[in-house]
Order: structure tokens, then sequence, then C-alpha cells
């Protein structure tokens, strides 16, 4: 199965976080399962990195793809069909990077391995 990582799915899975769930964990380290990291990611990672928010990620992001590719994770690009249904999408969420992850959810039809449940009110399969 393809599964979409979100932003804290992935970075607690690298450092091995207690907060991602056993039913998480155990989703990312079955070898049956592709593993889907988007360029969203990417982005938020990178921007809080820059705010100061996330320090931790300075190394994360100077090696990003290479650090996917060792995982054996795969990297989602966005498209302009994910652009436009991210900016379609109805509701108050206003998260850019949620709503990019919601809408490449839905366009490559994939859960999400999230803790974020306002995702099941914008119709995304979650998994946690």
């Amino acid at each position: 199965m393809r599964l979409l990582l979100d932003t804290h799915a992935l970075l607690w899975w690298l450092s091995d976080d207690p907060a991602l769930t056993r039913t998480a964990r155990k989703a990312i380290a079955e070898t049956k399962n592709t593993l889907v990291v988007s360029a969203a990611s990417a982005w938020e990672i990178a921007t809080k990195v820059r705010l100061g928010r996330l320090p931790t990620a300075t190394d994360l992001v100077s090696d990003f793809s290479a650090q996917i590719e060792r995982e054996g994770f795969e990297l989602l690009a966005i498209s302009a069909e994910h652009a436009i249904r991210a900016g379609l999408l109805p509701g108050p969420h206003k998260d850019p990077f949620d709503r990019m992850l919601m809408a490449q959810s839905h366009a490559e039809n994939m859960p999400v391995i999230s803790n974020e449940a306002i995702f099941e009110s914008y119709g995304v399969r979650l998994l946690w």
C-alpha cells in the first residue's frame, strides 16, 4: 500500500520519537508498504528551520532528498493538479502544508500517516 507521511510523522520516524504511535510505526516499517514524502514536507521543514521553530532539522534540510532516499521513501513532487486541488479545498483550514498533503492524498489515492484529525473532515483516510 502507498502511504503519505505527514511532516510530523516523518520527523518523528527519523528521530525515533515515542509520539509516533505503534500503528504508525508498524505501517512505516512494513516493507510491503511504499512510504511517500511530499515535497511540501521539505518546504514546511525548511520554513520552520528558517523561522527558528525547528532547529533540530537543520541537517535534514541540507540533505533532505538523500535522507529520504536512504530511508527507502519515495519523494512526491507537487504537480499542477495537486496545487489546484489544494487551492480549491473548501473549509476553514488555512495551513498551506496540510492543504497540500490533503490534496495529494486525494489525487494519489493514498491514506496519510498523521495525527491531524481535521484531515478526516476533508475526506482524507488517516492511519494513526
